[in-house]
């Protein structure tokens, strides 16, 4: 078990930036986007066998060749101000008992991550995620920062649209990360590396949906390109910010009325006032939402 790189290029202290699947998937679309936008290179990759099932095989003619996995790949771009590590998972090593990654076998992916990260002298890492809120899809997503080291805050208050969690209203100075997006960076605490997780807000009524949330991982590329220094194009991230807009107002407008109304309500909240999710409302959400979509299902 270990990862293999493919070369070793000559990296000045880069930051390594890096993305999941998730909810709306929206870190592994902010990391893909930025990767894409800079043209990083392949460097290597996290061997597979430990971590996951095969999840396709490869036939010619008629004889199985091969077994696919899902890729766990490192990328570098050398740029003019600073150098870049990427990973990118295409699956995190969940267990039966879990959709997020926990437990040993995700601590040794983060670990390995970090192996990398520590090999090219990495000064900063990067998480990205999403942030579950009582927001609207009408409204802009805000970011939602979280630190490893609390000399790293005031440098995120500085940036227009992120808030740090912990002083979200309503939470008491506390919060969590499920998954990898916070293992890496608490993992990284122990090595003495600085890290931080930059978390999109998605609407908790759209959470749920088997379909990415664009919208957010627009909002944390911004904020993460501010704290790079790097100007970003988005044009294929605006297309499908477009597309899937389409898509959520056409699933909203088949929302029952109590629903819509509740929902409405949040337009003319100002985000400054946005709390928490309460217990009471993020049942009464799940209840309602998941009988919308099961009664679809069944054609209802």
């Amino acid at each position: 078990m270990g990862f293999v790189l493919h070369h070793e290029p000559a990296l000045k202290n880069p930051d390594m930036i890096i993305g999941w699947p998730g909810i709306g998937n929206v870190g592994i679309i902010t990391v893909e986007t930025l990767r894409q936008a800079v043209q990083a290179e392949e460097l290597g990759e996290i061997e597979p066998w430990d971590f996951f099932y095969p999840n396709k095989v490869t036939i010619k003619g008629g004889i199985i060749t091969e077994m696919g996995f899902p890729g766990s790949k490192f990328y570098f771009k050398r740029l003019a101000t600073r150098d870049l590590l990427f990973f990118i998972g295409e699956e995190q090593p969940a267990t039966r008992e879990s959709a997020y990654a926990e437990g040993k076998r995700a601590y040794e992916m983060a670990n390995l991550v970090l192996d990398v990260a520590e090999k090219f002298s990495c000064r900063r890492i990067y998480t990205s995620g999403a942030a579950i809120a009582l927001t609207h899809h009408a409204l802009e997503p805000r970011v939602w920062a979280v630190a490893n080291k609390k000399e790293l805050l005031s440098e995120l208050r500085k940036y227009d649209n992120s808030i740090l969690m912990s002083e979200q209203e309503g939470r008491g100075n506390q919060g969590s990360i499920t998954g990898l997006n916070g293992l890496v960076i608490g993992a990284a605490k122990r090595r003495g590396m600085n890290g931080i997780c930059l978390m999109g807000e998605i609407p908790d009524y759209l959470s749920r949906m088997p379909f990415p949330y664009p919208r957010a991982s627009q909002a944390v590329l911004d904020t993460l390109a501010k704290i790079l220094g790097l100007n970003i194009a988005h044009h294929p991230l605006q297309d499908m910010i477009i597309q899937m807009e389409a898509v959520i107002d056409t699933v909203y407008q088949q929302f029952p009325p109590e629903i819509r109304e509740r929902l409405e309500q949040r337009k003319f909240v100002t985000p400054a006032k946005q709390e928490a999710i309460s217990e009471e409302d993020e049942q009464w959400f799940k209840e309602h939402i998941d009988e919308f979509f099961n009664n679809k299902d069944k054609g209802v």
